[in-house]
Formats: structure tokens, sequence, C-alpha cells
């Protein structure tokens, strides 16, 4: 092959390639897709559709976010642009909950139970875990607290531990992350499992609602209806 053939080759290759676009359009781009999404979106999906890859998404959005949620940006917004570990999204701003509610008809959701809350720090730190786990930690039956964190989509089914029984793991959802305003587990507060559902209920999970409220009256080793 000699360089001439070689140069047209090349050639071709840029010719047939996608145009590349500048940051800024890029970001409207991302911005158009999350906002007609309504949910989370992934960096790969992005990424096949700006022809980049996942990890130059990320680094376009994590700009992005430094600007769009900027309380002194030329253009104040109440939404804002959140990222998780392998997703991002636009979200309502939190100060603006009462208006919104208010607006759609949404009736306000009570905190989640103590019950609840222990169940929840055990698996968020621990996880993957089993409800067997949870329940020697917390000391009591806690197959009440499980179903409900997943109905509420809090928790999910991640596999099955390989013992006999074969029980199944649950970890913590990109939902979890969001009621709480996390990024990821990272976030939350340094401490200890067993012991810790009290600094967890004062420093993140007391003032957490968003719809998020036991339905009825729960006891530990309660049954679903």
């Amino acid at each position: 092959m000699n360089k001439e053939t070689s140069e047209l080759e090349q050639t071709a290759l840029e010719n047939s390639a996608p145009a590349k676009m500048d940051i800024p359009q890029y970001q409207k781009i991302i911005e158009a897709v999350l906002f007609a999404a309504g949910h989370p979106v992934t960096y790969q999906k992005l990424g096949e559709v700006l022809s980049l890859s996942a990890s130059a998404v990320k680094d376009i959005v994590r700009d992005y976010m430094e600007q769009y949620n900027a309380e002194d940006a030329p253009l104040p917004r109440g939404i804002m642009l959140i990222m998780f570990d392998d997703t991002c999204q636009l979200c309502t701003r939190e100060q603006y909950g009462s208006y919104i509610r208010e607006a759609l008809g949404i009736k306000r959701g009570g905190n989640l139970s103590q019950s609840s809350i222990e169940t929840l720090a055990v698996i968020a730190y621990n996880e993957p875990v089993t409800r067997a786990f949870v329940d020697t930690v917390r000391g009591v039956d806690s197959s009440y607290g499980v179903s409900s964190l997943a109905e509420k989509q809090l928790i999910e089914p991640c596999g099955r531990l390989e013992v006999p029984g074969r029980p199944i793991l649950y970890r913590t959802t990109d939902h979890f992350l969001r009621v709480f305003g996390l990024s990821s587990l990272e976030d939350l507060p340094k401490v200890g499992i067993p012991g810790a559902s009290a600094v967890l209920q004062e420093k993140l999970f007391t003032d957490a609602e968003n719809g998020e409220s036991e339905k009825g009256a729960e006891k530990d080793g309660g049954k679903e209806s």
C-alpha cells in the first residue's frame, strides 16, 4: 500500500465519521433528551446518540451541571441537573415542591416509619444483603419493611446468595438516591451499622417525604395484605 492510497483511505474514514459538534451543542442535546425523557438516562445511551463514549458524555454532563445548577446563573432555573454513577436526570428544585404539589394536585406524603428507616439503613450500608442479614442486625423480623421498601422502589432484588436456599439479595436503587438527594452511596453519612439508624434519621431521612410514606400503621413482622 503506497502513501497516496493510505491518505485516500484516511480521507474516506474522516468523511464517513459523524461531524463533531462544539460542547454547547452537546449540552443542548443532552438537556433536550433529559427533559423529554422525564427519567434518568444512561451516559451510554447519550453516548450512542452523540457518537461519543460514555465517559466523554459524563465529563460533559459534569461540567454542564456546575453551570446549570449555579444559583447565580445568567438564566435562573426552577429545575436542576443531577448525576448518578451511570445515569443523569433533570428534576425540579426541592424548594418549589409545595408549588408543584398545589398546581398538580399532589398530596404530600409523610416520613418513612422508624422500622423502614432502620431496614433501609442496614441495606444501604451493607448492600447487597439478604433479608436474614437485616433481621439479624435489627433483631426483629423485617419482612414487612423489606416488602414495603421494594414496593416504593427504594430497594430491589439483585441476585441470590450462593448458599442453601439461595436467599434473595437486596440493594438500594437510583430512586433511593433521587429521593434522598444523593449522587451515590458514597454521600451517605460516615457511620457504621449496626447503630446507625438514629444518626441516619437525624441527618438524612427525617425530612424525606416525596410521597414515600407508609400506608397505614407498620409493625415489625407484619404481613402484606
